[in-house]
């Protein structure tokens, strides 16, 4: 017999989802930086090694909490349309749909701030807000937008494999039990759910960073997805593909236990507000 699907508060979703992309961005943003060093074609001490691994956070921190808001509240406004429409063996499906549009509208939020923080990363020495300036004046709102296509290329196919897997964990683990999970038990779904979907989407991640760091008239610069691939490949075959790699994984594993522990326990505590 199928259990009947439980609608969540939107307004719940959004603040749990701002709680949550702000957390996991403070404790693990230094990991993020040495990531995106790694993957940048000037090299990783060029770019800074292991200085200033917080450049660029306030831009990021700035993006965060609106973008994870937006992507929660999306996600859950489509779960609640979606999932009394159809069995429970078949929820994993609304899941997939309810993933990519959660994914692209927070990344559609999330992008300008990922353009400036990436820049900040590998060039320390300027501030956010000289970067912020130079990147409006030189390139226009598009320039916010660089390697936009190359983010949803790389988030969409990481959400369709994370948050199916996040659901699927925490559904078995309640069967079991006989109980709803807890937010410690959603960090660790959410741990594991974020660790493979990282390491499967790496070459996506490596693509979008070259494009968002390329000097504009470059190349990459363009965002030939062909072209781009077909450069890395040339120069550094499988190592190229997957630079970062360990570092990547290890930021989404520990950040999807912060990201999904930290949006369970406040949507948790918040419906109980609610309902008092």
């Amino acid at each position: 017999m199928d259990s009947k699907p439980q609608k969540q508060s939107l307004t719940n979703a959004f603040l749990a989802g701002g709680m949550a992309g702000i957390s996991v961005d403070f404790i693990l943003y230094p990991i993020d930086t040495l990531k995106t060093r790694l993957q940048s074609s000037a090299g990783f001490i060029s770019s800074g090694g292991f200085r200033g691994v917080y450049s660029g956070f306030t831009s990021m921190a700035a993006g965060s909490a609106p973008s994870a808001a937006a992507t929660f509240f999306s996600y859950e406004m489509m779960k609640n349309l979606l999932e009394p429409m159809v069995s429970e063996d078949y929820r994993s499906f609304t899941h997939v749909i309810s993933a990519c549009v959660g994914e692209v509208t927070g990344s559609l939020v999330r992008n300008p701030f990922e353009v400036i923080k990436q820049r900040a990363q590998v060039r320390a020495k300027r501030n956010v807000v000289m970067l912020w300036r130079e990147t409006a004046k030189t390139e226009g709102l598009k320039g916010f937008y660089r390697g936009y296509g190359k983010t949803i290329m790389r988030d969409v196919p990481f959400a369709v494999i994370e948050y199916p897997l996040w659901e699927y964990f925490k559904t078995k683990w309640s069967k079991y039990q006989r109980r709803p999970i807890e937010s410690w038990q959603s960090a660790i779904c959410g741990t594991v759910a974020g660790g493979l979907a990282a390491a499967v989407t790496t070459p996506l991640d490596v693509l979008k960073t070259r494009v968002m760091l390329a000097e504009r008239e470059s190349t990459d610069a363009k965002g030939n997805t062909v072209m781009v691939l077909r450069s890395i490949w040339k120069t550094q075959k499988f190592r190229g593909l997957f630079s970062g790699l360990t570092p990547r994984v290890a930021w989404i594993s520990l950040g999807g236990g912060i990201y999904f522990g930290v949006y369970e326990w406040c949507k948790i505590f918040l419906n109980k507000q609610t309902m008092l």
